[in-house]
């Protein structure tokens, strides 16, 4: 009983969601009808959950282009565990994966952005911490689609320091059936993972969307 109540104030007051102001317009060329937003930019955050957890979190372009939050769950992490040790030791090590993607309104993923962060601490610093960065994204016959334009990390530090602040960026265009001219889509994604020497981290992401649907929906993990 008391591992659940743990878990229902973890979810409790530690999320957040932002939004900066979007505008719908017509629809965009070849879509062929529904309401279309321009400018969409949406920021949050979710901590790392207890090991063998995950939080995921669904964000939808509601009326009005306006985000509509869909409920923070904690469920089983579809990760093995980094570390599989019974006490402490002078340097533990834990693992933490990000995800942020964006579906259609036909829940088809088109663009995403992933992140693994690898860390020991000893209660004092971060004694070592790496993070790779990987991207996905929606392909259509005849060589069109979702296309990766660019993709970076970076690290504050990377060892010897209380917290060590791992940021990676994703930028994705579209050409193909829904735009032949390739300037209407765009997708930026941005994720920043903290992780710090007691063995805690928490997962921030920014995603921006220069055209895009009411019904498309933004799934955002960390785990």
């Amino acid at each position: 009983m008391r591992h659940r109540i743990a878990l229902v104030a973890l979810t409790a007051g530690l999320f957040s969601l932002t939004a900066l102001p979007a505008s719908a317009t017509a629809a965009s060329p070849g879509s062929g009808a529904g309401q279309e937003c321009t400018d969409v930019k949406l920021s949050g955050e979710l901590p790392l959950p207890p090991a063998g957890m995950a939080v995921r979190q669904q964000v939808t372009i509601g009326p009005d282009c306006t985000p509509v939050p869909g409920a923070v769950r904690l469920v089983p992490s579809s990760a093995a565990p980094a570390v599989a040790a019974s006490s402490r030791t002078a340097a533990e090590t834990r693992q933490v994966r990000s995800r942020s993607e964006m579906y259609d309104c036909c829940n088809i993923r088109m663009t995403g952005l992933y992140t693994t962060s690898d860390w020991s601490f000893d209660g004092t610093a971060v004694t070592a911490s790496a993070t790779d960065a990987t991207q996905e994204w929606n392909r259509e016959p005849w060589n069109a689609g979702w296309s990766l334009k660019s993709s970076g990390k970076s690290a504050d530090c990377l060892a010897g320091c209380p917290v060590s602040v791992n940021a990676a960026q994703a930028e994705f265009s579209y050409q193909g059936v829904f735009d032949p001219t390739g300037v209407w889509y765009a997708n930026k994604h941005s994720t920043t993972v903290t992780l710090k020497a007691d063995g805690t981290a928490s997962c921030e992401f920014d995603v921006e969307l220069k055209h895009s649907f009411v019904g498309w929906n933004w799934q955002r993990g960390c785990e």
